[in-house]
């Protein structure tokens, strides 16, 4: 019982030299664990969903070597055009990374009221 004990500790404690059997064993359970444990218990970890169905975006070149993002203001969901700027931002990170946005403006329908926003990037 001692011997099953000592090999138990050893791997609990990982005192097995470099290249030997049970270094070997070791490792060869890591990465078991690595590669089959996706399979069987689930992480709950999932890409994030994209808040923005695709054709919602409108994306149009300016002539100042920059694009041109159009978004529904329901997408853009804020009181202040600082909230705005924000939200857009974070609409637009999987697109556009860690680009700035230049400026926000808001796109009025007939009647003044505010139906989209548009934000323009430089590449």
């Amino acid at each position: 019982m001692s011997r099953v004990w000592r090999t138990l500790k050893g791997y609990l404690f990982w005192t097995y030299d470099r290249g030997s059997f049970h270094y070997d064993v070791m490792v060869t359970l890591i990465l078991i664990f690595i590669f089959a444990a996706p399979r069987f218990i689930n992480f709950k970890d999932r890409a994030a969903e994209n808040r923005v169905r695709a054709g919602e975006i409108t994306v149009t070149s300016d002539a100042r070597q920059g694009l041109i993002y159009q978004v529904d203001a329901a997408q853009v969901d804020a009181q202040d055009m600082g909230m705005v700027r924000r939200n857009f931002q974070n609409l637009l990170q999987p697109m556009i990374g860690g680009t700035p946005i230049e400026r926000v403006e808001p796109v009025r329908d007939d009647m003044g009221r505010i139906v989209a926003y548009r934000a323009w990037v430089r590449k």
